[in-house]
């Protein structure tokens, strides 16, 4: 049971408080095998603006490849933030799309993408109750890796909980990820504390348990599927399977 040091715990987004659901995406074939994905959803809107030169398999492919560079660029140690619509920019780009068409294009793959994403998502019902508990002790913060802002904040709506929030920070708002020390700040900033003030509950050992002890919070680790941490990161102030298990761990 942990000491009521705290005077804040703020929360990672994904697989935190909410969870999604890829069932709720149609199925596709790529590169020979069957995969759950958005794009099947775009096929219409890109056949509506581009006519004959839309080729479904040369879309797939030139996502993908955008998809893995982005992926490298984020990787790198800066953390860097690109954005869902930057994604779909990039693919049109690739694909010799007309500047003109691209943009607004890219707006509507964005849009379409983004509400099945957000269609997916949902907070379980005991981890709402346990940050209702927490946040009768301690104010909450929340800082999410998320490629688009609008459903990021959205998505916190759907919770029901944002009220109970003094501050949302998600990283398409700022152009930096976890672990990059700036997007941390960011919270720090805005709820006017310490990082000693500060309990960051996250399932990403380098995101989360690194990102937020490597500025000088405290760290509470969500250890699913028995995994161990890797070499080289610390180990957190507090080890849980699930939010739903916070407040106990709190001693609330």
């Amino acid at each position: 049971m942990a000491e009521h040091r705290y005077k804040a715990v703020v929360i990672d987004l994904f697989d935190t408080l909410v969870t999604w659901n890829p069932e709720g995406l149609p199925l596709m074939q790529f590169r020979g095998r069957e995969i759950r994905s958005t794009t099947p959803l775009l096929y219409s809107t890109l056949e509506a603006a581009l006519g004959e030169r839309f080729d479904r398999e040369k879309f797939s492919e030139a996502h993908a490849s955008v998809y893995s560079e982005i992926f490298n660029e984020r990787s790198k140690h800066d953390a860097v933030e690109i954005t869902c619509l930057e994604r779909f920019a990039r693919t049109l780009k690739m694909l010799n799309v007309n500047e003109g068409i691209a943009a607004p294009l890219a707006e509507d793959l964005r849009r379409i993408h983004m509400a099945r994403v957000r269609e997916v998502t949902k907070a379980p019902p005991a981890r709402i109750e346990a940050m209702k508990t927490i946040a009768m002790h301690h104010r909450l913060g929340l800082i999410s890796n998320f490629d688009d802002s609008e459903t990021g904040h959205q998505i916190m709506s759907d919770t029901g909980i944002r009220e109970l929030f003094t501050a949302v920070i998600i990283s398409a708002d700022t152009g930096y990820r976890k672990p990059n020390p700036l997007i941390f700040k960011k919270i720090l900033d805005a709820m006017r504390l310490e990082p000693a003030d500060i309990l960051f509950v996250g399932d990403t050992p380098i995101d989360d348990v690194v990102g937020s002890k490597g500025v000088g919070m405290h760290s509470a680790w969500i250890r699913t599927r028995n995994r161990e941490l890797p070499e080289g990161v610390p180990p957190p102030d507090i080890t849980i399977s699930d939010l739903a298990e916070l407040p106990a761990a709190l001693g609330l």
